[in-house]
């Protein structure tokens, strides 16, 4: 059979180790996709280093993927051929219990999947998805640019669609990074006056080119009290890790204002004093 290359972790801790398997075939309801680009994701390390309960050895991980059809299963409907398709985290889920029957997908309590983790993901030339996770992808967005999207993008952008903020209010992003980027472009995109904080002066020119309207740098300014000069912070979306960037950025919020908790670790240092009550975490 045709072969492939692949990049996969044979147990945990193991190294990632270049490969040759044989090019998967697509099962009834799948779609074989041959991969163009797949963005490296931190959750990745939870394969690599064992951290996740259930991931069967060895696994190509790998859930940012951009690529095209390339072949259908049986009873696939809706897709053909040649379509620019996305991949991400979501996997599959059972369409039966009371998370799926809410349309919580992503949450299912039964059969869970996730891309990279229950089954092998985008470290490879070929991947199979099941036929309801694809995403189309536009002629006008390269592979590379999409990618990042199917983790990282909808992770930002679900975050503010979902926080009842609107057009002209303030939105502030917590951090620059992975997520942060992302956050920045869409909160401008969709309207809001855009807030970017992150610590040191050279990141104000990216801020303003990704579409900030303002930027804070948290080493030499108050976060919190410069977005209360601004009105106050309808919503502020946290990427950052730092439980102490978060604390400091609380007292910014406006009345009936959310904080957004996209980064975290354990344990958090973080701390929301009683004066918070007034607002969202």
């Amino acid at each position: 059979m045709a072969k492939m290359r692949a990049v996969q972790v044979t147990k945990p801790k193991g190294p990632f180790e270049m490969v040759e398997r044989e090019i998967p075939q697509a099962g009834p309801g799948d779609v074989r996709v041959k991969v163009q680009a797949c963005g490296v994701c931190h959750a990745d390390m939870y394969v690599k280093e064992g951290l996740w309960p259930g991931v069967q050895y060895p696994r190509i991980t790998g859930h940012e993927i951009a690529g095209v059809v390339d072949a259908l299963g049986a009873g696939v409907k809706g897709w053909k051929v040649g379509d620019r398709v996305g991949v991400g985290w979501y996997g599959g889920h059972c369409g039966y219990c009371d998370s799926c029957r809410r349309g919580v997908f992503e949450l299912c309590l039964n059969d869970r999947q996730v891309t990279g983790f229950s089954h092998d993901g985008g470290y490879a030339e070929y991947t199979i998805a099941h036929a309801p996770t694809l995403a189309l992808i536009p002629d006008d967005l390269t592979p590379v640019d999409a990618g990042p999207l199917m983790c990282a993008g909808v992770t930002t952008f679900n975050s503010l669609r979902h926080t009842g903020a609107g057009p002209g209010e303030l939105v502030a992003v917590l951090g620059l990074g992975g997520l942060g980027h992302l956050g920045v472009q869409y909160a401008a995109k969709m309207g809001f006056k855009t807030v970017a904080i992150a610590r040191g002066a050279d990141k104000a020119d990216l801020a303003k080119k990704l579409g900030a309207r303002v930027y804070i740098d948290s080493t030499t300014q108050d976060p919190a009290e410069e977005l209360n000069r601004l009105g106050g912070a309808k919503v502020i979306l946290a990427t950052v890790t730092s439980g102490k960037a978060m604390t400091s950025v609380l007292g910014g919020l406006a009345q009936s204002g959310k904080l957004v908790v996209l980064g975290a670790r354990a344990p958090n240092d973080a701390s929301f004093p009683a004066r918070a009550r007034d607002r969202s975490i």
